[in-house]
């Protein structure tokens, strides 16, 4: 199964970083955040991956395309330029990058990126948050209930909007919650090849009209994440997660 990461977007509300790097490349230990969430992708097996690129996209294609590279060991004749790798990358990653326009909204680069697709059932997240939901379960809950989306809840901070469903349908979206202990958008999604009839366009947001037209149509159910769950929006969110890999207590990460 295939997994959309959505890295397009210009992360205004991170300028001191982003003024000069894509958003998911904003480093975590070390590594980038769109790497950390790969290795989660990876450690349930799933591995080929769909990189929707947009702002500064050339940064991640310039990464990955050095990541074999740097990450085994070799032998280099100087004269000649020959490289024998001692080993090879641990990490066994098909990976398909696809510029999908500077200025495309959300729901616009999922569309771009549907041809990669094979017309199969795919998961999409964005490249700016991080968690420890489990993906094998999200996918077999996605199984049997035969509808077109699943959408990943967890409890927010309480700046976000929160999901409102009825069992594991959802019914609604609240935009302005009361409190922060309900439920919201976790950004971990499995869907159907039929959603894509849900996108207009490069213009669509894929949070707005789609997600609410499968709300009315019945065919949205939620998965619950009870565990952590941290995105990176701002610069308290990353020094957060850079805290927490300084101190060890990394819940999101997964053996190697």
């Amino acid at each position: 199964m295939k997994t959309i990461i959505l890295c397009g977007g210009k992360g205004t509300r991170l300028a001191e970083e982003t003024a000069i790097r894509p958003k998911p490349m904003i480093e975590i230990g070390g590594r980038p955040i769109l790497w950390h969430i790969m290795k989660h992708y990876a450690h349930h097996q799933f591995k080929e991956f769909v990189i929707a690129l947009g702002y500064k996209g050339e940064e991640i294609k310039r990464y990955f395309l050095d990541y074999a590279r740097l990450n085994c060991n070799f032998t280099i004749q100087l004269p000649s330029g020959d490289i024998m790798r001692k080993n090879v990358c641990q990490d066994d990653w098909t990976i398909h990058m696809t510029d999908t326009g500077q200025e495309t909204m959300t729901g616009g680069r999922i569309k771009r990126a549907a041809p990669a697709l094979s017309n199969e059932t795919f998961m999409m997240t964005y490249g700016d948050g991080v968690a420890n939901v489990n993906l094998t379960a999200l996918v077999d809950f996605h199984r049997k209930h035969g509808k077109l989306a699943t959408l990943t809840a967890v409890h927010p901070p309480s700046r976000f909007g929160e999901v409102v469903f009825d069992g594991d349908q959802v019914v609604a979206f609240s935009e302005k919650p009361q409190t922060g202990e309900g439920w919201i958008n976790g950004g971990y999604f499995v869907l159907e090849p039929g959603v894509i009839d849900y996108i207009e366009g490069d213009d669509t947001l894929w949070e707005h009209e789609p997600l609410h037209r499968l709300v009315s149509d019945g065919q949205l159910m939620v998965y619950r994440h009870d565990g952590f769950w941290q995105c990176m929006d701002t610069l308290r969110d990353r020094r957060l997660l850079e805290r927490l890999w300084a101190t060890g207590d990394i819940p999101w990460r997964v053996e190697a």
